[in-house]
């Protein structure tokens, strides 16, 4: 259970080869940290992200999770519970980002990639929501993402997969008043990462640090919502509110 200081004694990060998810667990790892799990569909690779992360080799364990598969959340909520104990932060790490022209060839791949950002975080984020209302306290944090908040052609099936995710976020957080528990929605822009590595950076770009900063404060100061710059969040305020033939002509993709 987190103490005064905020230092919560079990993080599990579903998705937990992600820089931007290891980077959260190991800036909310302190000396009262017991267990850092990292939750991944390849444990090889979770466990080699974990050390390269620098995460604390005698803290971290490593649990085979696939997003895809919503069936099996629930249950592996649940036994993660009856491990570890009580989960005070779980970070939703896990996503796609694909390739647009990729996905007009092949529908199919569009969906299993929307299957996994939005499906999986429904499955997963449900369960450990009810995990939470058990317990009577925790944080749920949401990796989502800026390209949500109004989709660019040069995304579209990512954007629109994180636009549901986003929403059922919001209404999750908003179940979970009154229970001890919460959600915090993080809104990073263009993350300079290893699933970005390669692209053209966006304005205002970021790094996993800088959005595990910004998280870390959210989570103390027990904000809803945090954008990574914030500057971001006046942008796309702008943004959302452009006539639809200015929106289409922004060099954006």
């Amino acid at each position: 259970m987190d103490n005064a200081l905020h230092e919560s004694q079990t993080i599990v990060v579903l998705g937990g080869a992600s820089d931007i998810g290891l980077a959260v667990a190991k800036r909310l790892t302190t000396s009262m940290t017991k267990h850092i799990v990292l939750a991944v569909r390849d444990v090889g690779k979770g466990a080699h992200a974990g050390r390269n992360a620098g995460l604390p080799a005698d803290k971290v364990a490593v649990e085979a999770f696939d997003a895809a598969d919503a069936a099996s959340h629930a249950a592996f909520i649940a036994r993660l519970a009856a491990t570890y104990g009580d989960l005070d932060v779980v970070v939703m790490a896990f996503g796609v980002l694909g390739d647009q022209a990729a996905f007009d060839e092949n529908p199919a791949e569009a969906a299993a990639a929307v299957n996994v950002n939005y499906g999986g975080a429904v499955s997963s984020g449900l369960a450990v929501a009810a995990q939470l209302r058990t317990q009577g306290h925790g944080a749920l944090v949401v990796l989502s993402s800026v390209a949500g908040e109004r989709v660019r052609k040069a995304n579209f099936v990512y954007g629109s997969s994180k636009a549901g995710m986003d929403a059922f976020a919001q209404g999750l957080g908003d179940s979970l008043v009154g229970s001890g528990a919460r959600v915090v929605i993080v809104r990073p822009g263009f993350v300079h990462s290893a699933m970005t590595e390669g692209m053209k950076a966006a304005p205002f770009s970021t790094t996993p640090s800088k959005v595990a900063d910004a998280t870390a404060t959210a989570l103390a100061k027990g904000r809803r919502v945090v954008w990574v710059p914030g500057i971001l969040r006046f942008v796309f305020m702008a943004f959302r509110h452009l006539p639809t033939a200015v929106w289409r002509r922004l060099p954006l993709g």
